[in-house]
């Protein structure tokens, strides 16, 4: 469809002015939209697998033994599952096929996590999109009183992340999710053949089921909230331009 056959006037190749005094910005380039879907996949694949290898064994340790009288933390009681059949894969206790099902969307996450990563880097995305500012740090108090209220930046505010949003992005990209694979290269016997320098790391191979699991509940945590948030700013125009690239800003300031 054409820029006048849809009510829109070009103004630039990132950036156009509709026709009622809203502008669209093209936010998200298409190596950002793809490896988003693709990350969203595999981190829900991994979530409902990681939940029936847990099933195996729902008891958490710190260390390199498994003390199954004194866990550090354990799910559930008795003989039943801890985690119901309809949040696991698959939806019936089968250790070696959760296994399957999270070693290769494990892989398939690395791979397009790399895949950002050095798309993020090499095109400045980091520094330029995702990096704070100063103005915007002085500020980090006033935003979160914002989110707490649902009061989301219209107008020029709304041209670019917000300070939260940054951090928080910033946050999972070089922590959270880095975090999770190295745990998750602890856990594996043949890795920690040949790197057991991350056994030490993280002080045993329990101590980093451990984390594992508490790395995935900071990303289900940040799943949760980022879905709540697209929700309250505008889920039609938040989920257009993670498909399209295009986002669409109201004219004006704050409500």
């Amino acid at each position: 469809m054409s820029a006048t056959a849809s009510g829109q006037q070009p103004t630039s190749g990132t950036e156009r002015a509709l026709s009622d005094g809203r502008v669209a910005l093209y936010r998200h380039p298409l190596t950002v939209r793809l490896t988003h879907w693709v990350n969203a996949l595999c981190l829900l694949v991994l979530l409902l697998s990681g939940l029936q290898i847990l099933n195996a064994h729902p008891a958490l340790y710190w260390g390199e033994a498994s003390p199954f009288d004194h866990p550090f933390l354990s799910f559930g009681s008795g003989d039943a599952p801890a985690f119901p059949g309809w949040i696991t894969l698959p939806g019936y206790q089968d250790l070696a096929s959760g296994r399957r099902w999270h070693f290769f969307f494990a892989w398939l996450f690395v791979l397009n996590g790399l895949l950002y990563l050095g798309y993020a880097l090499l095109s400045g995305r980091v520094s330029r999109v995702l990096a704070p500012d100063r103005e915007q740090l002085r500020h980090i108090g006033r935003s979160l009183i914002d989110h707490l209220r649902l009061r989301f930046p219209h107008g020029e505010e709304a041209r670019r992340y917000n300070v939260l949003q940054k951090l928080s992005y910033l946050g999972v990209v070089f922590g959270v999710l880095p975090l999770m694979l190295l745990t998750g290269l602890t856990m594996s016997p043949g890795m920690d053949a040949r790197l057991h320098f991350l056994t030490e790391l993280f002080g045993g191979r329990q101590s980093a089921r451990t984390l594992h699991f508490f790395t995935a509940s900071a990303l289900v945590l940040f799943f949760v909230i980022h879905i709540v948030a697209v929700i309250a700013a505008g889920p039609l125009n938040e989920t257009r331009s993670m498909l399209t690239g295009w986002f669409v800003i109201k004219p004006g300031r704050r409500s």
